[in-house]
């Protein structure tokens, strides 16, 4: 691609202080590693400033510059933390390369417009660290969890052996405790029951309430949706203390209905939600015309609505399947010991007992939201290019 905006290299006045600033940042993490958080953003930033001047100033060649700071920081990395400091460092050495000369060259103005002014540019960069950065505090936690779901050892952290990458300090047990272990086993099958079912009653309850909101003649239609979609607001704590009460009184408490209905009541909102943005593409003509063909509306709905709103309903399935076997609160209040699901033996888990295994469990149902929320995806993208909204 031509560069928008003609480029030429920077002073160190603006290119040094950047770089430091990406060295106090990476410090934090190798500062609190070493005992030492102040050490580490100080450290950081005052050996980040000096390298670039190095290789901007003293070694100038890109490609030595780039390959010489990346096996010194792999070579530090390793001294400090074995063979994952290894590969840590080879990471910000080439990072740390690229970016040293990516502002010293000025190329971070390639694809820019020109009219731009240097505060705007600073925002536009600013703006894409900030969110890098919101995403990596988002997703480490989650990544933290897969490799020690494979400790070889009943610990909730990484042993020396898995520090230094020996296969004795790995190990499938936990797996194996997951699928041969009868309480795991029986919370699979209850949230397998439990989730379908819930599913199913959110999806026809939450498709059919959008569509009829969707009516423009519907009365105190807004103040329906609030009220239909007010168990995702209210905190979930207070509507499954209101679930335990009503369905006390009504019998449903400590029964599989009464948790089924729980979580569809949770998982309507859902529906509701996504069924409404697929509505707004809409085209009612296409109803009326059915209709003047004679179609009635039971027809009318399967065979002309109910193709172009799909996406969204599968959607809002999917998302009500998700709550409803991941949720936890509602069952503990409304459920008995006959229908402990998943996510209840992993509570157990973690507040009687300190079992492993919830690693174990965890990754695998990381590895089940990730696969569903990429089926979300592509349905979405599919609503758009039938509604005319995005490209085929």
């Amino acid at each position: 691609m031509v560069a928008l905006t003609p480029i030429s290299r920077t002073a160190p006045s603006f290119y040094v202080p950047v770089v430091a600033a990406f060295g106090a940042f990476f410090g934090v993490f190798i500062g609190t590693g070493q005992g030492s958080t102040i050490g580490g953003v100080l450290g950081g930033a005052i050996i980040m400033a000096i390298l670039a001047i190095v290789l901007t100033k003293v070694i100038k060649n890109e490609r030595t510059g780039r390959w010489g700071l990346t096996l010194l920081m792999g070579a530090a990395g390793f001294a400090l933390a074995g063979f994952p400091g290894l590969f840590i460092g080879l990471f910000f050495g080439w990072f740390f390369g690229f970016l040293i000369f990516w502002l010293y060259e000025g190329r971070y103005r390639a694809k820019v417009a020109l009219y731009l002014t240097p505060d705007q540019v600073l925002w536009h960069f600013t703006f894409r660290t900030l969110c890098g950065a919101i995403f990596f505090f988002l997703i480490a936690p989650i990544i933290i969890v897969m490799p020690l779901s494979f400790n070889a050892e009943n610990f909730f952290t990484f042993t020396p052996e898995m520090l230094r990458f020996d296969p004795a300090g790995y190990s499938l047990k936990h797996y194996r405790d997951f699928f041969t272990n009868d309480a795991w086993q029986d919370a699979v099958r209850n949230s397998l029951y439990i989730a379908p079912v819930a599913t199913l009653l959110s999806v026809s309850f939450g498709t059919l309430a959008a569509i009829g909101l969707s009516q423009p003649h519907v009365p105190f239609r807004r103040a329906i949706m609030a009220v239909l979609i007010s168990p995702m607001i209210v905190p979930l704590i207070i509507s499954a203390a209101g679930m335990y009460f009503f369905y006390s009184r009504v019998g449903l408490q400590g029964t599989y209905i009464g948790v089924v209905l729980a979580h569809a009541a949770l998982g309507i909102p859902f529906v509701i939600i996504t069924v409404t943005a697929t509505l707004v593409g809409f085209d009612n003509s296409l109803t009326r015309a059915a209709a003047n063909m004679g179609a009635n509306p039971v027809t009318t709905f399967f065979r002309v609505q109910m193709p172009l709103i799909l996406p969204g309903v599968i959607s809002g399935g999917l998302f009500a399947f998700i709550t409803s076997f991941d949720e936890v609160v509602v069952v503990l209040f409304v459920g008995s010991a006959g229908q402990k699901t998943l996510p209840w033996q992993m509570f157990i888990g973690l507040r009687e007992q300190i079992s492993p295994t919830i690693l174990a469990v965890a990754t695998i149902l990381v590895f089940i939201s990730i696969c569903l929320l990429t089926v979300v995806e592509l349905l979405r993208r599919r609503s758009e290019r039938m509604r005319g909204m995005s490209p085929s």
